[in-house]
Protein backbone atom coordinates (compact mmCIF):
# COMPACT_ATOMS: atom_id res chain seq x y z
CA UNK A 1 0.00 0.00 0.00
CA UNK A 2 2.83 2.37 0.87
CA UNK A 3 4.37 1.92 -2.60
CA UNK A 4 1.04 2.70 -4.30
CA UNK A 5 0.67 5.87 -2.25
CA UNK A 6 4.19 6.96 -3.23
CA UNK A 7 3.47 6.38 -6.93
CA UNK A 8 0.12 8.17 -6.67
CA UNK A 9 1.71 11.09 -4.83
CA UNK A 10 4.46 11.47 -7.43
CA UNK A 11 1.87 11.42 -10.22
CA UNK A 12 -0.36 14.03 -8.57
CA UNK A 13 2.61 16.32 -7.92
CA UNK A 14 3.87 15.83 -11.49
CA UNK A 15 0.52 16.66 -13.08
CA UNK A 16 0.31 19.73 -10.85
CA UNK A 17 3.68 20.89 -12.16
CA UNK A 18 2.44 20.33 -15.74
CA UNK A 19 -0.26 22.98 -15.19
CA UNK A 20 2.35 25.74 -14.83
CA UNK A 21 3.16 27.88 -17.84
CA UNK A 22 6.87 28.10 -17.04
CA UNK A 23 8.70 25.82 -19.45
CA UNK A 24 11.18 24.30 -17.01
CA UNK A 25 8.60 23.68 -14.29
CA UNK A 26 6.54 21.78 -16.88
CA UNK A 27 9.63 19.75 -17.75
CA UNK A 28 10.02 18.83 -14.09
CA UNK A 29 6.45 17.56 -14.22
CA UNK A 30 7.32 15.37 -17.22
CA UNK A 31 10.33 13.99 -15.38
CA UNK A 32 8.06 13.24 -12.42
CA UNK A 33 5.77 11.16 -14.65
CA UNK A 34 8.81 9.20 -15.82
CA UNK A 35 9.86 8.73 -12.19
CA UNK A 36 6.38 7.39 -11.34
CA UNK A 37 6.62 4.97 -14.27
CA UNK A 38 10.00 3.77 -13.03
CA UNK A 39 8.63 3.23 -9.52
CA UNK A 40 5.56 1.38 -10.84
CA UNK A 41 7.86 -1.25 -12.36
CA UNK A 42 10.54 -1.14 -9.67
CA UNK A 43 8.44 -1.65 -6.52
CA UNK A 44 6.79 -4.99 -7.53
CA UNK A 45 10.08 -6.48 -8.78
CA UNK A 46 12.73 -4.72 -6.68
CA UNK A 47 14.69 -4.56 -9.97
CA UNK A 48 16.28 -1.44 -11.42
CA UNK A 49 16.34 -3.15 -14.81
CA UNK A 50 12.56 -3.59 -14.66
CA UNK A 51 12.17 0.09 -13.76
CA UNK A 52 14.32 1.13 -16.71
CA UNK A 53 12.34 -1.24 -18.94
CA UNK A 54 9.15 0.47 -17.84
CA UNK A 55 10.62 3.84 -18.81
CA UNK A 56 11.48 2.54 -22.26
CA UNK A 57 7.81 1.82 -22.92
CA UNK A 58 7.24 5.57 -23.32
CA UNK A 59 9.87 5.67 -26.06
CA UNK A 60 8.47 2.60 -27.82
CA UNK A 61 4.92 3.97 -28.02
CA UNK A 62 5.56 5.92 -31.27
CA UNK A 63 6.13 2.59 -33.04
CA UNK A 64 2.46 1.73 -32.55
CA UNK A 65 1.52 4.68 -34.80
CA UNK A 66 4.42 4.08 -37.18
CA UNK A 67 3.62 0.42 -37.79
CA UNK A 68 -0.18 0.66 -37.85
CA UNK A 69 -0.86 3.89 -39.76
CA UNK A 70 2.28 5.50 -41.15
CA UNK A 71 3.50 2.24 -42.69
CA UNK A 72 0.25 1.98 -44.68
CA UNK A 73 0.16 5.66 -45.63
CA UNK A 74 0.40 6.49 -49.34
CA UNK A 75 0.94 10.09 -50.45
CA UNK A 76 1.05 11.72 -53.89
CA UNK A 77 4.43 12.33 -55.51
CA UNK A 78 3.05 15.28 -57.45
CA UNK A 79 1.15 17.55 -55.07
CA UNK A 80 -1.06 20.16 -56.73
CA UNK A 81 -2.53 23.02 -54.74
CA UNK A 82 -6.05 24.04 -55.59
CA UNK A 83 -8.04 27.09 -54.58
CA UNK A 84 -10.12 26.34 -51.52
CA UNK A 85 -12.81 27.87 -49.39
CA UNK A 86 -11.21 28.79 -46.04
CA UNK A 87 -12.16 26.55 -43.10
CA UNK A 88 -14.87 27.87 -40.81
CA UNK A 89 -14.42 29.06 -37.26
CA UNK A 90 -15.21 25.60 -35.91
CA UNK A 91 -12.23 24.09 -37.75
CA UNK A 92 -9.77 26.99 -37.53
CA UNK A 93 -10.97 29.54 -34.96
CA UNK A 94 -7.71 31.53 -35.01
CA UNK A 95 -7.64 32.08 -38.79
CA UNK A 96 -9.14 35.58 -38.89
CA UNK A 97 -7.08 36.83 -35.95
CA UNK A 98 -3.89 35.45 -37.52
CA UNK A 99 -4.87 37.01 -40.86
CA UNK A 100 -5.23 40.43 -39.22
CA UNK A 101 -1.79 40.08 -37.61
CA UNK A 102 -0.18 39.31 -40.97
CA UNK A 103 -1.98 42.09 -42.83
CA UNK A 104 -1.18 44.61 -40.09
CA UNK A 105 2.51 44.24 -41.04
CA UNK A 106 1.85 45.15 -44.66
CA UNK A 107 1.37 41.70 -46.21
CA UNK A 108 -1.34 41.36 -48.85
CA UNK A 109 -3.59 38.33 -49.07
CA UNK A 110 -2.88 36.47 -52.32
CA UNK A 111 -5.00 33.32 -52.28
CA UNK A 112 -6.40 30.43 -50.25
CA UNK A 113 -5.11 27.06 -51.43
CA UNK A 114 -4.75 23.51 -50.22
CA UNK A 115 -4.87 19.84 -51.04
CA UNK A 116 -6.66 16.72 -49.78
CA UNK A 117 -5.44 13.14 -49.90
CA UNK A 118 -6.51 9.98 -48.10
CA UNK A 119 -7.79 11.68 -44.95
CA UNK A 120 -5.03 14.30 -44.88
CA UNK A 121 -6.03 17.93 -45.48
CA UNK A 122 -3.69 20.92 -45.71
CA UNK A 123 -4.88 24.51 -46.07
CA UNK A 124 -2.69 27.52 -46.95
CA UNK A 125 -3.60 31.20 -46.78
CA UNK A 126 -0.79 32.87 -48.74
CA UNK A 127 0.43 36.48 -48.43
CA UNK A 128 3.09 38.63 -50.08
CA UNK A 129 4.95 41.78 -48.99
CA UNK A 130 6.14 43.72 -52.04
CA UNK A 131 8.53 46.06 -50.20
CA UNK A 132 10.38 43.37 -48.21
CA UNK A 133 10.02 40.65 -50.90
CA UNK A 134 8.79 38.19 -48.27
CA UNK A 135 5.90 35.82 -48.48
CA UNK A 136 3.96 34.39 -45.56
CA UNK A 137 1.52 31.55 -45.12
CA UNK A 138 -1.00 30.58 -42.48
CA UNK A 139 -1.25 26.81 -42.54
CA UNK A 140 -3.70 24.27 -41.14
CA UNK A 141 -3.05 20.53 -41.18
CA UNK A 142 -5.86 18.10 -40.37
CA UNK A 143 -5.53 14.34 -40.09
CA UNK A 144 -7.54 11.68 -38.29
CA UNK A 145 -9.42 14.23 -36.19
CA UNK A 146 -6.25 16.01 -35.10
CA UNK A 147 -5.38 19.48 -36.38
CA UNK A 148 -2.69 22.08 -35.84
CA UNK A 149 -2.08 25.52 -37.28
CA UNK A 150 1.12 27.46 -37.78
CA UNK A 151 2.61 30.41 -39.66
CA UNK A 152 5.78 30.83 -41.67
CA UNK A 153 7.71 33.64 -43.35
CA UNK A 154 9.84 32.93 -46.42
CA UNK A 155 12.53 34.81 -48.35
CA UNK A 156 13.87 33.42 -51.63
CA UNK A 157 17.42 34.42 -52.54
CA UNK A 158 18.49 35.11 -56.12
CA UNK A 159 20.93 32.17 -55.93
CA UNK A 160 18.04 29.74 -55.36
CA UNK A 161 18.32 29.35 -51.60
CA UNK A 162 15.14 29.54 -49.52
CA UNK A 163 15.08 30.88 -45.96
CA UNK A 164 12.02 30.13 -43.86
CA UNK A 165 11.09 30.96 -40.27
CA UNK A 166 8.17 29.04 -38.80
CA UNK A 167 6.47 28.51 -35.46
CA UNK A 168 5.49 24.91 -36.20
CA UNK A 169 6.40 22.98 -33.04
CA UNK A 170 7.12 19.64 -34.74
CA UNK A 171 10.20 18.36 -36.53
CA UNK A 172 9.89 17.80 -40.27
CA UNK A 173 8.63 14.30 -41.17
CA UNK A 174 11.09 14.27 -44.08
CA UNK A 175 14.55 15.69 -44.65
CA UNK A 176 14.59 19.29 -45.82
CA UNK A 177 16.01 19.82 -49.31
CA UNK A 178 19.57 21.25 -49.34
CA UNK A 179 18.44 24.59 -50.79
CA UNK A 180 16.05 25.24 -47.88
CA UNK A 181 17.19 26.68 -44.55
CA UNK A 182 14.54 26.27 -41.86
CA UNK A 183 14.47 28.09 -38.54
CA UNK A 184 11.86 26.98 -36.02
CA UNK A 185 10.59 29.46 -33.44
CA UNK A 186 7.80 27.57 -31.65
CA UNK A 187 7.87 30.07 -28.78
CA UNK A 188 6.82 32.95 -31.06
CA UNK A 189 3.55 34.18 -29.55
CA UNK A 190 2.24 35.92 -32.67
CA UNK A 191 3.13 36.80 -36.25
CA UNK A 192 4.85 40.03 -35.21
CA UNK A 193 7.34 38.07 -33.08
CA UNK A 194 7.88 35.49 -35.81
CA UNK A 195 8.44 38.14 -38.47
CA UNK A 196 10.90 39.96 -36.21
CA UNK A 197 12.87 36.73 -35.71
CA UNK A 198 12.97 36.22 -39.47
CA UNK A 199 14.25 39.74 -40.13
CA UNK A 200 16.88 39.43 -37.39
CA UNK A 201 18.02 36.19 -39.00
CA UNK A 202 18.27 37.78 -42.44
CA UNK A 203 20.13 40.72 -40.92
CA UNK A 204 22.60 38.40 -39.17
CA UNK A 205 23.31 36.85 -42.59
CA UNK A 206 23.97 40.39 -43.94
CA UNK A 207 21.23 40.12 -46.58
CA UNK A 208 19.60 43.17 -48.13
CA UNK A 209 16.13 43.33 -49.67
CA UNK A 210 17.71 43.44 -53.13
CA UNK A 211 19.26 40.00 -52.51
CA UNK A 212 15.83 38.38 -52.64
CA UNK A 213 13.62 37.59 -55.61
CA UNK A 214 10.87 40.08 -56.38
CA UNK A 215 8.15 37.50 -56.87
CA UNK A 216 4.85 37.67 -58.67
CA UNK A 217 2.17 36.98 -56.02
CA UNK A 218 0.14 34.75 -58.36
CA UNK A 219 3.20 32.48 -58.77
CA UNK A 220 3.48 31.65 -55.06
CA UNK A 221 1.26 28.51 -55.04
CA UNK A 222 3.33 27.12 -57.92
CA UNK A 223 6.55 27.84 -56.03
CA UNK A 224 5.22 25.90 -53.03
CA UNK A 225 4.44 22.97 -55.34
CA UNK A 226 7.94 23.08 -56.85
CA UNK A 227 9.59 23.19 -53.43
CA UNK A 228 7.51 20.25 -52.19
CA UNK A 229 8.45 18.31 -55.32
CA UNK A 230 12.17 18.92 -54.70
CA UNK A 231 11.82 17.73 -51.11
CA UNK A 232 10.07 14.52 -52.20
CA UNK A 233 12.76 13.90 -54.83
CA UNK A 234 15.53 14.51 -52.27
CA UNK A 235 13.98 12.02 -49.82
CA UNK A 236 13.53 9.45 -52.59
CA UNK A 237 17.23 9.80 -53.42
CA UNK A 238 18.13 9.37 -49.74
CA UNK A 239 15.97 6.28 -49.30
CA UNK A 240 13.63 7.68 -46.66
CA UNK A 241 10.66 7.18 -48.96
CA UNK A 242 10.07 4.94 -51.95
CA UNK A 243 7.57 4.76 -54.77
CA UNK A 244 4.48 2.80 -53.78
CA UNK A 245 2.54 0.15 -55.66
CA UNK A 246 -0.09 2.67 -56.78
CA UNK A 247 1.21 4.87 -59.58
CA UNK A 248 2.02 8.43 -58.58
CA UNK A 249 2.29 7.73 -54.83
CA UNK A 250 5.09 7.12 -52.33
CA UNK A 251 5.40 5.54 -48.90
CA UNK A 252 7.93 5.50 -46.08
CA UNK A 253 10.71 2.94 -46.29
CA UNK A 254 12.01 1.21 -43.16
CA UNK A 255 14.86 3.70 -43.14
CA UNK A 256 12.31 6.48 -43.30
CA UNK A 257 10.31 5.00 -40.43
CA UNK A 258 13.41 4.98 -38.22
CA UNK A 259 14.14 8.58 -39.26
CA UNK A 260 10.58 9.58 -38.40
CA UNK A 261 10.82 7.70 -35.08
CA UNK A 262 13.85 9.70 -33.98
CA UNK A 263 12.12 12.91 -35.07
CA UNK A 264 9.14 11.97 -32.89
CA UNK A 265 11.35 11.16 -29.90
CA UNK A 266 13.15 14.47 -30.35
CA UNK A 267 9.81 16.27 -30.29
CA UNK A 268 8.74 14.33 -27.20
CA UNK A 269 11.87 15.40 -25.34
CA UNK A 270 11.65 19.01 -26.50
CA UNK A 271 7.96 19.48 -25.82
CA UNK A 272 7.69 17.64 -22.53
Amino acid sequence: MFELLVIFGVLVFSFALRTFRHRYIRKLGALGILAATFLAFYFPTDSIAAGVGGLLIWFLLPWVELLTRIRRLRLPVDKRLEKQTPPGAARFPALEEMTSEVEDLGFEHVTDSGWDWDGLHQFYRIFYHEQTRENAAICLTEQDGVSWGFINVTSRHHDGRIFRTTNVPFSSPMKTAPDVSLRQEPEAKNFHDLHLEHQLWMGALAFETEDFVDEEPEDLPGLIEEETGRQIKYNLENGLIRLAEKAGTFRYSWRGLFYLYFQLVKDMVRMC
